[in-house]
């Protein structure tokens, strides 16, 4: 490896995904390795993009939010258009996010509650079960 490319099977391994990740990310035009012949380097530039990938998939964002925040790198105003962007699709993500975490919380709690019902339903059977034996 040097410093400046990584093949594909180097990359798959310093970000723990698949060659076939890594080309889907190319053909979506998220990535553009150096081609030489069948052999693909990726660049500085690519392992950095790969990074604000997957942390965007994270975060539940979507390809095409993540290829319009890496668009705006090259608006030219020193990133402050891909910042402020970034910070609004990431405000509507975390309250996403956040209404979801409530919804499972209360349909947790529901359930417990199901459950704690349920067993004493079989608990009552098998006593009336038992007092007719």
């Amino acid at each position: 490896m040097t410093e400046t490319t990584m093949t594909i099977r180097e990359m798959c391994e310093a970000f723990e995904v698949t060659p076939r990740t890594l080309r889907f990310y190319e053909s979506k035009e998220l990535l553009a390795p150096i081609r030489q012949g069948q052999k693909r380097l990726f660049t500085k530039r690519d392992r950095a993009r790969l990074k604000l990938i997957l942390r965007g998939k994270r975060f539940g964002f979507s390809l095409e939010e993540i290829r319009q925040l890496l668009d705006l790198y090259y608006v030219g105003d020193q990133q402050h258009t891909q910042l402020k962007r970034t910070v609004e699709i990431a405000r509507e993500r975390l309250s996403d996010m956040e209404r979801q975490r409530d919804e499972l919380t209360t349909a947790i709690e529901e359930l417990k509650e199901q459950l704690n019902w349920g067993e004493k339903m079989v608990a009552a059977s098998q006593g009336e079960q038992k007092a007719a034996e």
